[in-house]
């Protein structure tokens, strides 16, 4: 539970960044528009305004940008709601000091806070909201009793000034183009940041079913710990039995029997070793490439085919510990290639330095189109009539992904010979000594 509220908290995080990054590049396009309007009206219109204390508010603004980027870039800095709630005070602070010096409640840019009440309700949560809206509130009942008036004649048309009215036009265009493109944008980081979500507590689902899994396969196994015991007793008494072993046939029957019997202790023990609970006497070490050549032989001599082959593709070979996981993952896709093509499977091993690639290729009739778009979720699978279908490929991927790695799937064209290719990259960092 305290992992899946990091992961929660460390995806907010990301979010409310990339949500300051969006502040930062609308406080460059208003420190940019205000110089355009400032010129227009002052050396256009030639409407007298002040235009130092006007400059220094946006060498403020532009002061205070190179330090929350500068400060944002720091990937140990959180970027938190409260950073976010105090760059949309700060705009407001700016927007409410050049009204003042321009102005005041008359002019028509003063409809831009609406602007910042509404990126504060997509962006904060209410009791921050509350407080930009307080702050335009306050702004702009200041402004109608406090501001400098502009000394400018305006010509009248229809009762309103035209100067006025064209700036009304050019507030409502800016307006409505910023909230348009900066609402599309936020809405896109809430819908990734939904997505992350959404793929961690799916994550967090399958983690959950393996442990299901796992805990009913150990308990399974101490379970036929006892039964096997007794019947290993049983079959080494019948061997001693003069009378039964005078009988060919059945000699050679009991025989297979125990090595059968063998082989299920064999199970029983690698399922508890994988549980962790002989970890510590199992693990060994070895390198990658014994290890590998290890599974593979094991694995054919429980399993004949007419081709099998293991290519060594110039695998950089370095020390590790033999981890039953990874294993029974190797097994897993060769068992599934072995059902898929009965009588042809290849592996082949690869490496850069960084990564090793582990290549499975078979020549049955390939993946379904369903199955490939949902490859390793648990029980999607071509083997309906099956228990258990959809399991080993749900296996490998999660062993894949706890080692850092990932499975990709893909069927063969017919040129290449068909059937399918599965791959498995995992980084050698997490194996190596």
């Amino acid at each position: 539970m305290s992992k899946n509220s990091d992961s929660l908290f460390r995806v907010q995080r990301l979010t409310e960044r990339q949500n300051m990054q969006l502040l930062i590049q609308l406080r460059w396009i208003a420190v940019v528009g205000q110089v355009i309007t400032i010129s227009l009206v002052h050396y256009g219109f030639h409407i007298t305004l002040p235009l130092l204390p006007m400059a220094l508010v946006l060498v403020a603004l532009v002061a205070t940008n190179l330090a929350y980027i500068y400060w944002s870039q720091g990937l140990h800095r959180a970027v938190t709601s409260r950073s976010v709630f105090y760059a949309l005070l700060a705009d407001v602070l700016a927007l409410t000091i050049q009204l003042y010096l321009s102005g005041g409640a008359s002019n028509p840019f003063i409809y831009l806070y609406l602007l910042q009440g509404i990126l504060s309700a997509v962006l904060l949560r209410p009791h921050y909201t509350w407080c930009v809206v307080a702050a335009s509130f306050v702004g702009v009942i200041g402004l109608t009793l406090f501001h400098q008036p502009l000394h400018v004649q305006f010509e009248s048309q229809e009762g309103l000034p035209s100067l006025y009215v064209v700036g009304v036009l050019i507030s409502f265009g800016l307006t409505s183009i910023l909230t348009i493109v900066f609402l599309t944008r936020i809405v896109d980081n809430l819908r990734r940041r939904d997505t992350r979500i959404s793929d961690m507590r799916q994550r967090a689902s399958e983690e959950e079913h393996i442990v299901r899994l796992g805990l009913l396969a150990t308990g399974a196994a101490h379970e036929l710990g006892t039964p096997m015991a007794t019947m290993s007793v049983i079959l080494g008494d019948w061997q001693h039995m003069p009378a039964l072993m005078q009988d060919e046939d059945l000699r050679e029957d009991l025989q297979e029997m125990q090595r059968q019997l063998l082989r299920c202790k064999s199970i029983v023990s690698g399922v508890l070793l994988s549980a962790g609970e002989t970890r510590a006497e199992g693990t060994e070490s070895t390198t990658f490439v014994s290890f590998v050549q290890g599974i593979v032989s094991h694995w054919q001599s429980h399993n004949s085919l007419a081709h099998f082959a293991l290519h060594d593709r110039g695998v950089a070979d370095f020390a590790m510990l033999s981890d039953t996981a990874l294993q029974q993952m190797i097994c897993n896709l060769l068992d599934n290639a072995l059902e898929a093509s009965p009588g042809w499977v290849e592996l082949s091993m690869d490496s850069d330095g960084q990564q090793v690639l582990l290549q499975v290729r078979d020549h049955g009739p390939g993946f379904d189109a369903a199955v490939l778009q949902q490859l390793g979720q648990c029980h999607v699978s071509t083997k309906q009539e099956r228990p258990g279908r959809g399991l080993g490929l749900f296996l490998v991927m999660n062993v894949a992904r706890a080692l850092g790695g990932r499975v990709q799937a893909r069927n063969l064209p017919a040129n290449e010979g068909g059937g399918a290719l599965v791959e498995v990259r995992l980084p050698q960092s997490a194996m190596a000594i």
